[in-house]
C-alpha cells in the first residue's frame, strides 16, 4: 500500500499537511515542529506496551511523511502533482525510523535553554514570534503566554508592551480580545505569575541554588515535578525549532534561519 493510501487509511486525511497538522504554505520549520509535535504523540517509547504496534506503524508513517515534505524535490512533485513516488530510497520502509527520529531531535538540556534564553529575548526573533503569536490566536493573551518560548507570567507587562507599540505602528491590527481584556483574564494570569514565582524560589532551594541564580533552571524544576506534560511540550518546541545538525553529524542547539 502507497503512504497516501496508508494516511487515509491510518490518520484519515491523504493529504500529507494534514497528517502533520500544519498548513500547505507551511515553512520548513513549520513542516518540522509540525512532524515532531505528532510524532511525538505516538513515539513507541510513550505509549502502553498493548499499544506499540499501531503505535509503531504511526510512526513509520509519520517518517516517511516527512521525509517526503522536508526533500525539496519530492515537496515540488507533492505540491503540483499530489502523487508520491513510493520507490524513492528515502520512503523505504524498512529505513529505522526511530534512528531517523533521534538523528533530528536531540534532547535539550537546562543549560542548552539557558543559553538560548539569554540570546533569543529582547531578539528580533522573539518579536517576530510574539507578532506571529498575537496574530495566530487574535490576541489572546492566555494563549500567546503559552506559545512564546522561554515567556513566564511575570514577563507579561513586557510581551505586552511590545504588541501594543506593534498596534501602534499599526503592523498589527487591534483586537478586542487584547485591548479590551477583562480584568478577570488579568487577574487570573497574575495569580498565575505569583505562584510561579513561589514554584521557581521552592525549587531555587531545593536544589540549593544561590540568590540571583538564573530562575529559569529552577521553574523549570518545579514545572517537572508539577507540570510534566506543559515542559514536555515546550521542550519539544524547543528540540523541533533549534536543534540543527552539524557536520560531524550531531545535533547542536542553533537559530534556525528566517
Amino acid at each position: 500500500m502507497g503512504l497516501l493510501e496508508l494516511c487515509e487509511q491510518v490518520f484519515g486525511t491523504a493529504d500529507l499537511y494534514q497528517v502533520l497538522g500544519v498548513r500547505r504554505e507551511a515553512s520548513d520549520g513549520e513542516v518540522r515542529r509540525g512532524y515532531h509535535k505528532v510524532s511525538l504523540q505516538v513515539h513507541p517509547d510513550r505509549v502502553e506496551e498493548d499499544q506499540k504496534e499501531d503505535a509503531t506503524r504511526r510512526f513509520q508513517i509519520l517518517g516517511r511523511v516527512y521525509a517526503v515534505l522536508s526533500d525539496k524535490e519530492q515537496k515540488a512533485v507533492y505540491d503540483e502533482q499530489g502523487t508520491v513516488d513510493d520507490d524513492s530510497a528515502g520512503l523505504n520502509q524498512d529505513r529505522d525510523w526511530d534512528a531517523y527520529w533521534r538523528l533530528l531531535f536531540k534532547k535539550i538540556s537546562l543549560e542548552d535553554i539557558q543559553a538560548f534564553e539569554k540570546t533569543y529575548k529582547g531578539s528580533e526573533e522573539e518579536l517576530n514570534d510574539i507578532k506571529q503569536a498575537y496574530l495566530d490566536f487574535k490576541g489572546d493573551m492566555d494563549q500567546i503566554m503559552e506559545s512564546v518560548l522561554c515567556v513566564q507570567y511575570t514577563d507579561e507587562p513586557r510581551i505586552r508592551n511590545i504588541i501594543q507599540k506593534a498596534i501602534d505602528a499599526k503592523e498589527v491590527p487591534s483586537y478586542n480580545a487584547f485591548v479590551k481584556e477583562s480584568k478577570q483574564k488579568m487577574n487570573a494570569r497574575k495569580r498565575r505569575a505569583q505562584e510561579e514565582a513561589k514554584e521557581a524560589e521552592l525549587s531555587r532551594k531545593e536544589l540549593g541554588l544561590e540568590e540571583g541564580v538564573d530562575n529559569l533552571k529552577a521553574l523549570i524544576q518545579s514545572r517537572q515535578k508539577d507540570r510534566q506534560k506543559e515542559m514536555d511540550n515546550f521542550l519539544a518546541q524547543m528540540e523541533a525549532k533549534y536543534c540543527k545538525p552539524s557536520k560531524g553529524g550531531k545535533r547542536t542547539l542553533k537559530k534556525e534561519k528566517k
